[in-house]
Formats: structure tokens, C-alpha cells, sequence
């Protein structure tokens, strides 16, 4: 049995905040979790925080980069938070530049993000 990953709902955001390294299945679940609370909650954002990982591998950062290509197709734009340097200079070794996928430091720069990207697309 894998850990699954909480996706809370506040307002019209849904925040999954990721405290574990993460699986494969772990991964995947998260995906299909994240997928139906945006259709089932009508979010219009979502943010991820990730500042509690050390290490990202590739498989990770291809998730991340296709969760914020599902979320938009769904609605909701995708904000990344909270990544280290280590994991930043990581991403950018294997040749992953994240398409699509916005970021800010920390939870409350990437909350004024979203509402400034959601307040455009009004």
C-alpha cells in the first residue's frame, strides 16, 4: 500500500503539499486524485508545495510538468512552490524545463500569483 498525498480545498484553490519522497504509484495517484477534485470542486488553481522534498528525479518532474498541463485543460492553473536550489539545479541537469509550469518561492507569492493570473482570465 502507497502513501497518498492530500489535495485540501481552499476557496477555489486546491493545495497538495507533498511532505515524502514520492513513488511511482504514489505519482500516478496523485495525478488521478488531483484530476477529479478539479472537475469534482470546479477549482479554478492549484498549488503544489514542494519545499519539503530534497530530491527531485526525473519521473517526478515530468509529473509535475503533466499535472499542470491536466489542471489547465481542466480550468485551473497549476503554481509549483517552495522549490530548493538543489532541486532547481537538478531539473535543469536532467534537461527538464518544466513546460508550462509556473513557480514562486514560497506558498504566499505563488496564492498572489494564482489570484493574479485568475483575476486576468475574469
Amino acid at each position: 500500500m502507497t502513501d497518498r498525498v492530500p489535495v485540501l480545498k481552499i476557496g477555489e484553490i486546491l493545495l497538495v503539499s507533498i511532505q515524502f519522497d514520492l513513488e511511482d504509484q504514489t505519482v500516478l495517484d496523485l495525478q488521478e486524485d488531483l484530476s477529479h477534485r478539479i472537475v469534482d470542486t470546479g477549482a479554478k488553481g492549484v498549488v503544489i508545495d514542494i519545499s519539503a522534498l530534497e530530491i527531485v528525479d526525473s519521473f517526478v518532474g515530468r509529473m509535475l510538468a503533466t499535472n499542470a498541463s491536466i489542471s489547465r485543460m481542466l480550468g485551473a492553473e497549476t503554481i509549483v512552490v517552495g522549490m530548493r536550489p538543489a532541486v532547481a539545479m537538478t531539473l535543469v541537469e536532467l534537461g527538464l524545463s518544466l513546460n508550462g509550469v509556473r513557480t514562486a518561492l514560497n506558498l504566499e507569492r505563488g496564492l498572489k500569483l494564482l489570484r493574479r493570473l485568475n483575476a486576468g482570465r475574469a
